[in-house]
């Protein structure tokens, strides 16, 4: 009789123990993952990369390489880039010019473009906390250039689209940083004789920021704001290829 007795206890015991062993591997195999060692993040556009075809004789290919600005365009104006198969967006949100450079080597060379359009340095002053400058924010878009020579590919440098003030740092002097910055690509292009993408001038407002007919916050443009900058991205492309 106890023998009957201890035999379903047993099993009701090892069934217990079996299922929260089953669920302890299992919490652990869905801990989320840390890529703080990714700070390039890399894996964004990794696995669309590899489904990326080689590009086909007599393509030429455009990769447009920035932040928020370019990553926005694709949903806000999503019929721009569908009229252009050879044009491949790889922005990401929120990252300064050292991340791009980082991000080069996967999302740009290895895309085999024709022409990159380098879009850098709104986040590295929006965010400074009085270590970014002009001259390091240039050094990595030298960095850039640089790549591009070796790998034969031709650089678009940007004038940056007009801010006049950063919604999350009120009073931070952002129409004057743009402007400066502006100014040493510029330069740099211009001694270079590397083509210059001016996104500045065709929004810009009297007060030095973005038209608010054209923009969604102040930094970022609307639908209207990128049917104005495809069409001076276009000419500089068509420069840049012919």
């Amino acid at each position: 009789m106890k023998i009957a007795l201890f035999l379903p206890a047993l099993l009701l015991t090892a069934s217990v123990y079996a299922q929260t062993d089953t669920a302890t591997k299992t919490a652990a195999a869905i801990v989320k993952e840390n890529f703080s060692d990714d700070w390039a993040n890399l894996r964004h556009y990794e696995a669309e990369n590899k489904l990326l075809p080689a590009p086909v004789p007599g393509e030429k290919r455009v990769v447009f390489l920035g932040s928020s600005i370019f990553e926005f365009w694709k949903t806000r104006l999503p019929e721009y880039f569908e009229a252009h198969k050879n044009y491949i967006d790889r922005g990401i949100s929120g990252q300064i010019a050292p991340q791009l450079l980082l991000r080069f080597q996967q999302d740009v060379i290895a895309l085999k473009p024709k022409a990159v359009i380098i879009l850098a340095g709104s986040n590295d002053i929006a965010s400074t906390t009085g270590h970014v400058t002009n001259k390091r924010i240039l050094d990595d878009v030298k960095s850039m250039v640089e790549l591009c020579r070796v790998h034969k590919i031709t650089p678009i440098l940007c004038a940056y689209v007009p801010i006049n003030e950063y919604p999350w740092r009120k009073g931070f002097p952002a129409a004057e940083k743009i402007i400066s910055l502006n100014k040493a690509i510029t330069a740099y292009a211009a001694q270079n004789k590397l083509i210059l993408l001016d996104y500045y001038s065709p929004l810009v407002d009297d007060k030095k920021g973005t038209r608010a007919d054209l923009t969604i916050d102040g930094v970022h443009p609307n639908a209207a704001g990128y049917k104005i900058m495809a069409k001076v991205t276009d000419e500089a492309i068509a420069k840049a290829l012919k």
